[in-house]
């Protein structure tokens, strides 16, 4: 896990690795998954990690008087610079060899601290899995104390990563795809107005396959969630296409109470 910590206190790693046990909650971490869109390209946010070669996921621990979600918020915000976030808790990971145990404890002797065995970093750690879909041109990815660099990666191009966090990736991966089965996306990651094979390709660059027109467009509209505008996109060697706009009050209620079908 790389950990995330609230800024205003100026807490530094070795600070982390000396006093957590007094701060955050014991075996407990979180690990987001940030997918980032953008012109039909799909990207995810990875860390590299001081001392280490291998990337990973943003994640942090949960003080102890911290709402879980809050935490996943923050670590978000911290990382992105955006406030408005699609925010879901997918899966729990708690396979007992998860944690590495000696990369923490190298990185705690590089800072003079020699820890004991029951040191609460190195413990066993569950991690509560999150994800969330952001229009990636709108971020501005930041590294924190414990990383150096801070970028996105194409979805296809990540191989390897830091403990389990490629298992944690694909497990994102497949719950969204999963998802919309049962919920609307789009509101955050398309401008206000847009064509429907633009919205179109947003669930096939997901997806990793391709959807038939016509039954896209019907399922789409069947669901009540968008409203097709008088307005047409200029500017196209072909017939122009209507714009259209989701219906924020519908678009809400769908996700809280789903959506009939699948893809």
């Amino acid at each position: 896990m790389l950990f995330s910590v609230k800024m205003q206190q100026n807490l530094t790693i070795a600070d982390v690795m000396q006093n957590g046990g007094k701060w955050f909650m014991p075996s407990l971490s979180l690990d987001c998954v940030i997918f980032g869109f953008h012109e039909n390209q799909m990207k995810v946010l990875l860390l590299k990690m001081k001392n280490a070669e291998q990337w990973a996921l943003p994640g942090g621990f949960i003080y102890k008087d911290e709402d879980i979600e809050e935490a996943a918020i923050r670590v978000l915000r911290e990382r992105t610079g955006i406030h408005d976030i699609f925010l879901q808790q997918f899966h729990v990971f708690g396979r007992p060899g998860r944690s590495d145990k000696k990369f923490h404890s190298d990185i705690m002797k590089k800072d003079g601290i020699k820890p004991a065995k029951d040191h609460w970093i190195l413990q066993r750690f569950l991690t509560v899995g999150y994800y969330a879909l952001v229009d990636f041109a709108h971020a501005i990815p930041h590294p924190d104390g414990t990383s150096t660099s801070c970028e996105w990666w194409d979805i296809h191009e990540v191989k390897e990563l830091f403990m389990d966090h490629k298992h944690i990736l694909d497990k994102a991966l497949e719950t969204l795809r999963l998802q919309l089965n049962h919920q609307p996306i789009g509101y955050t990651l398309l401008p206000q107005k847009f064509t429907m094979p633009e919205l179109q390709k947003l669930y096939e660059t997901i997806l990793d396959k391709k959807l038939d027109r016509r039954n896209f467009q019907r399922r789409m509209m069947g669901y009540g969630i968008l409203k097709r505008l008088s307005e047409t996109r200029k500017g196209g060697a072909h017939k122009a296409p209507y714009l259209y706009s989701f219906d924020l009050r519908r678009y809400k209620k769908a996700l809280q109470e789903g959506l009939q079908g699948g893809w």
